[in-house]
């Protein structure tokens, strides 16, 4: 089966935009690929963070996978850190990686701009998102806008190996969900939801009880024309829900448009779908919260198969650059 692998960090919660635009797709992925997903606790160190809170997120992260429907039957769950092969390969894709490629990151411009002492491992952190990737021999890497640069960047980085020390890496392929891939803020519709961002109306987390739902639902900004039309351009608030709306019910934006008249009614429904369509999650993270180590042991036979396939790819990658066996 073609090889698909992807990571999130360990910081805040997860919310519907994380859960309809990344992990629902993760979960299909699982049925029909080898599937690879990992907490990357170490991304996490490129800003300041609190030892315990990492820890304590780290593990949330991963109970959180489980919940939403990660199967490690099927698929393999791991914590980066646990694996040392990423930093590893890091320092080679470091040596291969140019000053230049790096300062055109856009993430790395926003987060550094005005900064006098950046943090070199926010400035390097796109290779070792590579590693991360570059290890699996991945095919497939599920990915929002917002990382398609750091993708295009591991691709360059494998190819530039492959032509200077013989065939070493897969290349991977880029993979986008359609409707839904980018669930925007409820308050502020021009912005994607976000948990790094203060939104507390805006944000739904998935774990949120079914009154707090219904309620930032009923309050998200739509438009005064009051006119129900799939147009993201001129209204966006509205499209975001009827993009919503179309997650829950399979139906496209402009048809789950036609089926209203009002606002109140489509948000009504659309709080009951967003409930039943997290149900099992919030249901599943109750389950394990009360088994802790099962989720423990998860991690440790999901970092025993990592490390089985990425230190046969560190040790091609080392062989081929020159270094020692």
């Amino acid at each position: 089966m073609p090889r698909v692998f992807s990571g999130v960090k360990p910081s805040g919660d997860f919310h519907l935009g994380n859960y309809i635009g990344a992990f629902r797709q993760w979960v299909a992925h699982q049925e029909d690929h080898d599937a690879l997903y990992c907490v990357v606790d170490l991304h996490a160190l490129t800003e300041e963070i609190d030892p315990e809170y990492l820890r304590r997120k780290t593990f949330e992260a991963a109970l959180n996978l489980l919940a939403v429907g990660l199967d490690p039957a099927v698929c393999t769950i791991f914590v980066q850190s646990h694996v040392p092969e990423h930093p590893r390969l890091t320092w080679l894709l470091e040596c291969s990686a140019s000053m230049g490629e790096l300062r055109r990151m856009t993430q790395f411009k926003a987060k550094g701009s005005g900064q006098e002492a950046v943090r070199v491992g926010l400035f390097t952190y796109p290779v070792l998102m590579a590693a991360d990737i570059l290890l699996y021999d991945t095919d497939l890497v599920p990915v929002g806008e917002d990382q398609r640069q750091h993708l295009e960047l591991a691709r360059e980085l494998a190819q530039r190996f492959n032509h200077r020390y013989g065939a070493t890496f897969s290349v991977p392929q880029a993979a986008t969900p359609g409707v839904g891939a980018r669930v925007m803020d409820l308050q502020h519709p021009e912005r994607k939801m976000s948990k790094s961002v203060d939104s507390p109306l805006g944000t739904v987390d998935v774990l949120d009880d079914p009154a707090d739902i219904a309620r930032k639902v009923k309050k998200a900004v739509t438009d005064t024309d009051a006119q129900m039309r799939y147009d993201p351009g001129a209204k966006p608030g509205l499209a975001n829900l009827l993009e919503l709306m179309a997650v829950v019910t399979g139906k496209g934006p402009d048809e789950v448009a036609s089926g209203y008249t009002r606002y109140g009614d489509l948000k009504a429904d659309l709080a009951d779908g967003l409930v039943e369509l997290l149900r099992p999650v919030r249901e599943r993270h109750r389950t394990l919260s009360a088994e802790p180590e099962s989720v423990h042991e998860v991690l440790r036979t999901g970092a025993a198969r990592a490390h089985e396939i990425a230190s046969a790819t560190y040790a091609r990658a080392a062989r081929a650059m020159g270094l020692l066996a």
